[in-house]
This record gives structure tokens, sequence and C-alpha cells, in this order.
């Protein structure tokens, strides 16, 4: 009888391992699923600000904003799709409401559903992205510190260095989102298929 409990104990905790979403915000903390039983807990601190955004497409959405992080969340309904990719629209959103001239490539890393990008603004500015994408869920992540991104990425790569110049100035005054600018640019809309 002790064996059937404990296989039935490891079959739930299996499972809820593999639900459990890849990103979550709770408690001033980002949390972030590295594989079946590691996560990474990134604290943000108490000052920060979140914007609740509403779309006919969207489920739940927000935007958060601290001292070097914004963060796009959009989780949409189950018959919504992207017109085009989700990561590219953030990335000529971001462009266009920066006034962006030149937006260099300077590294990027590929992990089961996490992107992780850094570019050069306009030959000076560093801009660390992290793209997460999972059933109906993207995140998007800009980082100017470089301390999320550089330690989340090292739960990936053990041996990762971050090799560019951190920003002197890092404060962050982001205000966009795909959410808000949907019903102009159609980003996404009812999957009609």
């Amino acid at each position: 009888m002790g064996f059937i409990k404990r296989a039935i104990k490891s079959f739930v905790k299996s499972f809820v391992n593999i639900s459990r979403p890849i990103f979550t915000f709770e408690e001033n903390q980002l949390k972030f699923k590295v594989d079946f039983d590691t996560f990474y807990t990134y604290n943000i601190g108490e000052d920060y600000e979140t914007k609740t955004r509403h779309d006919p497409y969207v489920d739940e959405a927000y935007t958060l904003k601290t001292q070097n992080l914004f963060i796009e969340y959009i989780k949409t309904d189950v018959d919504v799709i992207w017109n085009g990719l989700a990561s590219s629209f953030f990335v000529t959103l971001l462009k266009e409401k920066l006034k962006v001239n030149d937006l260099e490539l300077l590294e990027k890393y590929e992990y089961e559903g996490y992107d992780f990008i850094t570019y050069k603004i306009d030959k000076h500015f560093i801009i660390n992205f992290i793209y997460i994408y999972e059933m109906h869920k993207e995140v998007f992540i800009l980082d100017i510190k470089s301390e999320l991104y550089e330690n989340l990425l090292k739960n990936f790569d053990k041996d990762y260095k971050y090799k560019f110049e951190k920003n002197a100035d890092d404060k962050m005054g982001f205000d966009f989102s795909l959410v808000k600018e949907n019903a102009f640019n159609s980003y996404f809309a009812l999957d009609n298929g």
C-alpha cells in the first residue's frame, strides 16, 4: 500500500511541476521556472508601478515598471492568435517609442521558453531584453541594469559572462504597451481558422 501512495504522490508532484507557469509575479518577486525542479526568484522591492491593460482579446495583461526594469505581461484568450512574431512587435514598438535610429544586436541566447537578447541603442545605450513565451502567454522584460538578465541567464548557462559595459544611468522611463496599442496596430486578433 505504501508503494501505491508514494507513486500517486510522485505523479501528482510531477503534474504540478509541469503545469507551473514559466513566469509569475507575486509578493514583490519575479519567479522564473528554469527547469522541472528549479526556479529563480528576483526581488523587485516595493518601489514599482503596475498598470492593468485591457483589450477584448486579452484575459490578463499589465505593465510593471521599476527604476531599472520594464515588464509587459500578456495572457491572450485561447481563441486569439498573434498576427506576427510577438517579440518583433515589441522591439518595433520599443524602437518607435524611443525614436531609435540604430539598434545593434550584441548577443542572443535561446532556451526552451526564453530568449535573452542584448542590444545597443544608437551606439551608446545597452538594453537587455528577456522574452518569455508559453501557451497564450507572452512576457517582455527590459533590463537596463543587466542584473536580472545576467543572473537569470546564468541559470541556463553556468559559464555565461556578461561582457558589455553597463549603463551609467540606470533609470528607465518606458511607458508603452502592445495591449494598449493593439487597437491601432492589430498585433493580435481572433483566430478565425
